[in-house]
C-alpha cells in the first residue's frame, strides 16, 4: 500500500520559512507592519476556509446558518461564521464515533494522524487530531516562544505536563526537542514521577528550566526544600501558566528564577505567550486570529474590556481545522506600544472560564481570581478549594478552603476575600497540603478549584 510517510506530508523547510523561529522571528516581525500582518492572515484564512468547505462538521455548521463558500471573502467576514464549543465537538462524536466528522481524516492514503485527548477539567475527555504539518506548527509556536524568552541549547528542560492520552507533555517534548536545541526531561505529573524524584532529578540532571502548570512547579520547590536539596538546584526561568496569580511566589520559591506566562488549548496549541520584558502576552497572529467576544452577547468587545477568547488557527488546514472556537477562557486586551517592536497585539493572560463563572448572590465570581487575592502572604501556601452549596431556602454560599501555615486571621482573610470578589464568602483554614485530595493536584495537571455540590 503507497502512503505518506510523517515527514513526506508536509514541507519542513517551507514552514519554517513561513513561520521563522530565533532571530528570523523577531527580526520578520518587529519590521512588518499591522497591513502586511492583516494580508498574511487574510491569504492563511482563505486557505482555511477552503479546506473547511471539505469537512461535514464545518458544512452542518455553516449550512445551518444558510451560509454559502461565496459569502466569506476576506477575513472581514468571518463575523457571518457561527461559534462552536466543546459542547459542539463533543455532540459530533456522540453522532459519529469515535472520532466524530470534525477531522477530516481521509482513506487509508490520509496522511499520518496524531491523537491525543484533552485533560477533561471540564467535563469528558475530548478527542484531538492532528495532521503532521498543524502538529509541527502547534510545537514550533511553543519552541520559538521559549527560544524568545530565553531557553538557550545550554539548558536543561524538566516538564510536569501530564503525558498519557494528554497532550500537553507530548507535544512540549516535540517543541523543546525539534526546536531549541536544549536537554529534555520528561518527568510528567506527580502521578507519574514522584514529587520526591522530581527534584532528585532537578538536582541530578543540572536543570535549569522548568515547564508545567505553577500551582505544581511551585509544590515541587516545597519538595525541594524538605529534602534539603533547594540549594543543589538552580532554576533559572519557569514558563508556565501564571493565569490570575502573581508570579512573584512561585520565582521567590526556586531562588529568583524568572516566571513567564503563555496560554493556549488542547485545540488550537500555543496562542499568547510572554516576550523578554514580560509585559502581557503577545498573541502569535501569524498563526492564531484572536477575537473577544461579549460573553452573553457575543459581539466583540472594545479595547480593554473582557471577553470569550475565540480562536481561529490559520495553520491548522490539514487535519481537524480550526475556525472560531469558542474558548470559554476569558481575557482582555492590553493596548499601548510594547518595549520589543513586536507587531503583534497583546493580551493579559487567562483570567478564569465564562463557563466556570458561579453567579453568587448576583454577582460573577470566578473561583480562579482567589488566587490572585491570596497571592504572596508568606501565612499562605496559595493552594485552596471552592465548595459551592444550596440551602434548604435556595441560597447559594460559597466556602474557601485555604491552606495555611500558621498565624492566619480568618476574620481579615474573610474580608480581604469579600472585598476582592465583591460577594462574601466563608473561609475555612487547612494546613499544610490538606487542600491535595479535594484539588488532585498530585495527579491532574490542573488542580481542580471548584466543587459545585449544589445538586443542579
Amino acid at each position: 500500500m503507497t502512503f505518506p510517510t510523517y515527514f513526506e506530508a508536509f514541507d519542513a523547510k517551507q514552514m519554517l520559512e513561513e513561520y521563522p523561529v530565533g532571530d528570523a522571528f523577531t527580526a520578520r516581525y518587529t519590521a512588518m507592519s499591522r497591513d502586511e500582518l492583516h494580508a498574511l492572515q487574510n491569504e492563511r484564512f482563505l486557505k482555511l476556509m477552503k479546506r473547511g468547505w471539505e469537512i461535514p462538521f464545518y458544512q452542518r455548521l455553516w449550512g445551518a446558518k444558510g451560509i454559502e463558500a461565496a459569502d466569506i471573502k476576506s477575513l472581514e467576514d468571518i463575523t457571518k461564521l457561527p461559534v462552536y464549543d466543546k459542547t459542539d465537538l463533543m455532540a459530533s462524536i456522540a453522532d459519529h464515533p469515535p472520532y466524530g466528522d470534525f477531522g477530516g481524516l481521509g482513506g487509508p492514503d490520509r496522511a499520518p494522524t496524531i491523537f491525543h485527548t484533552t485533560s477533561g477539567t471540564t467535563g469528558r475527555p475530548q478527542a484531538l487530531l492532528f495532521g503532521p504539518k498543524g502538529r509541527e506548527i502547534t510545537n514550533l509556536l511553543v519552541g520559538r516562544m521559549y527560544r524568545w524568552q530565553g531557553v538557550s541549547p545550554s539548558d536543561v528542560v524538566q516538564s510536569v505536563y501530564g503525558h498519557g492520552m494528554i497532550n500537553g507533555g507530548h507535544y512540549i517534548r516535540e517543541a523543546v526537542t525539534h526546536f531549541t536545541n536544549s536537554i529534555f526531561l520528561s518527568a510528567g505529573t506527580g502521578i507519574e514521577t514522584r514529587s520526591i524524584n522530581q527534584v532528585g532529578l532537578m538536582a541530578d540532571f543540572n536543570v535549569s528550566v522548568l515547564v508545567g502548570f505553577i500551582d505544581y512547579i511551585r509544590k515541587l520547590a516545597e519538595v525541594a526544600e524538605a529534602e534539603g536539596l533547594l540549594d543543589k538546584i538552580n532554576i533559572k526561568m519557569i514558563c508556565g501558566h501564571l493565569g490570575t496569580e502573581d508570579r512573584a511566589s512561585v520565582e521567590k520559591a526556586w531562588g529568583g528564577a524568572k516566571a513567564y506566562d503563555w496560554y493556549g488549548v488542547g485545540d488550537t496549541g500555543s496562542i499568547a505567550g510572554e516576550g523578554p520584558e514580560r509585559d502581557g502576552l503577545y498573541v502569535w497572529e501569524d498563526a492564531q486570529y484572536l477575537e473577544l467576544l461579549d460573553v452573553d452577547s457575543g459581539a466583540a468587545v472594545g479595547a480593554g474590556e473582557t471577553g470569550d477568547m475565540v480562536v481561529t488557527c490559520l495553520f491548522k488546514d490539514d487535519i481537524a481545522p480550526c475556525i472560531r472556537f469558542n474558548t470559554h477562557d476569558i481575557t482582555h486586551e492590553l493596548t499601548g506600544a510594547n518595549q520589543t517592536g513586536m507587531v503583534f497585539k497583546r493580551i493579559a493572560g487567562f483570567k478564569g472560564r465564562s463557563d466556570n463563572m458561579v453567579k453568587l448572590r448576583g454577582i460573577n465570581v470566578f473561583p480562579h481570581a482567589i488566587g490572585a487575592l491570596i497571592e504572596n502572604r508568606a501565612d499562605l501556601t496559595g493552594e485552596y478549594v471552592c465548595n459551592l452549596t444550596r440551602d434548604g431556602a435556595g441560597r447559594d454560599d460559597m466556602c474557601v478552603t485555604l491552606e495555611s501555615r500558621g498565624g492566619t486571621d480568618a476574620a481579615q482573610l474573610s474580608h480581604m476575600l469579600r472585598q476582592g470578589l465583591g460577594v462574601e464568602v466563608t473561609v475555612k483554614l487547612v494546613g499544610v497540603g490538606d487542600t491535595a485530595a479535594a484539588t488532585q493536584i498530585d495527579v491532574r495537571q490542573k488542580p481542580i478549584r471548584l466543587i459545585d455540590e449544589r445538586g443542579l
